[in-house]
């Protein structure tokens, strides 16, 4: 079960336009340390703004430490990685991709963890990374995303967490042990900031494999009114439509908010090809059509909502490391559900069975098709049917 905290301070953030500028604030005031975490590291406006924050805390003596994903920014070593060497930025790649790419199930675990802790006094953890909103196709722009800043006792959790995934990559890149100085107690973090009540989830493959999806799992499981999830991928397994379900017929509302626009065809058709089943079962099912929702949130009876980086699909919820916030805070909740139904409204449309039967033959096979290869991949990463099934 999640360890909650009280006495945090949390302020929900919706996309690159609050993120940022919320972001670099913080940085400029780092004074003793960063630890930053990103799946994709891009050398765009919102990137250069980033690194230029890094290199000047460099230059205040703060010791800086960046670490990103070796596929989702496989760029970063010649475009970024040199100007912040130089300044005195150290950064390592998680898994540095070679120019061969073999299925295989540790080239599919990937860092997707999007955190960046400051001071241990504050902390940014949520789906964001350090991309440009409007850096992607015209039709995609700009991305819609969340994430959550963060002050307060949850700052004893989020702090040693990056702190170990530093050491465990260094060890890994160098084949040496690796301890990180031992700093204060950091009485900032630890001091109550507001009167918030959150948890710090980690996925990863040997303490935490199921964290984050037990923890939907017990929400969906004890919801009574309402449930609003808005996920990028989303490919549930048995248990979680299970639980879905069983909330229906409880008489829960239950909502689903996907893409519309997508960068991903196979995983977005595979989706697609359970639209009549979920509908069947009376789930509610919107697609956002404005542009690219990249979100992984979701809204629990006004009460309980988490904030992160794991999509509901098996490549999240069985083989990246990632990171939720999960809060249980009825005004967190409230903000968190009025953004995502003034965007439902303003760029989503509601799917019916009606609008799924007009589909061709042919857009119907796809989708089962795209369903077929997604779930060999998985077999593929050794995880096959059963497991899928019966740990997702």
């Amino acid at each position: 079960m999640p360890e909650f905290r009280d006495g945090n301070r949390l302020q929900l953030l919706n996309s690159g336009r609050e993120y940022f500028p919320a972001l670099l604030q913080a940085l400029d005031a780092a004074r003793q340390e960063i630890f930053l975490e990103s799946y994709i590291y891009a050398r765009d406006p919102a990137g250069d703004a980033v690194t230029e924050a890094l290199i000047r805390a460099a230059a205040r003596g703060v010791s800086v430490r960046v670490l990103v994903d070796g596929f989702g920014a496989r760029d970063f070593p010649e475009q970024i990685g040199p100007a912040l060497q130089d300044a005195g930025v150290q950064y390592l790649i998680y898994r540095q991709e070679m120019a061969r790419f073999r299925l295989r199930r540790h080239r599919l675990r990937r860092l997707h963890r999007k955190l960046v802790v400051i001071d241990g006094r504050v902390a940014f953890v949520g789906g964001i990374n350090i991309v440009d909103d409007d850096n992607a196709p015209l039709a995609l722009r700009p991305r819609f995303d969340y994430a959550v800043q963060i002050e307060g006792p949850l700052l004893q959790d989020i702090h040693p967490a990056v702190q170990r995934m530093w050491e465990n990559v260094t060890w890994a890149s160098f084949r040496r042990r690796y301890r990180l100085p031992l700093t204060d107690d950091c009485p900032a973090c630890i001091a109550p900031q507001g009167q918030q009540r959150a948890a710090f989830l980690l996925r990863d493959n040997i303490r935490h494999r199921n964290t984050i999806a037990n923890a939907y799992l017990d929400a969906l499981e004890r919801a009574q009114k309402s449930v609003l999830i808005a996920n990028a991928y989303f490919l549930p397994g048995f248990r979680f439509r299970h639980a879905l379900r069983q909330a229906v017929q409880r008489g829960v509302k239950v909502t689903i908010l996907l893409q519309g626009q997508t960068d991903h065809p196979l995983l977005h058709y595979a989706t697609q090809a359970l639209y009549g089943a979920l509908l069947q079962e009376g789930i509610h099912i919107f697609e956002y059509r404005k542009s690219f929702l990249h979100a992984k949130v979701a809204v629990i009876d006004g009460h309980w909502s988490t904030v992160g980086s794991s999509n509901i699909d098996p490549f999240s919820l069985l083989l990246a490391k990632e990171s939720n916030v999960v809060v249980e805070d009825t005004h967190f909740a409230d903000t968190l559900e009025n953004s995502l139904r003034q965007a439902m409204e303003n760029g989503a449309q509601e799917l019916t069975p009606e609008t799924l039967g007009q589909l061709p033959f042919h857009s119907r096979l796809l989708r089962w098709i795209s369903y077929g290869i997604v779930r060999l991949f998985v077999g593929a990463a050794g995880y096959g049917p059963r497991h899928w099934h019966d740990h997702h």
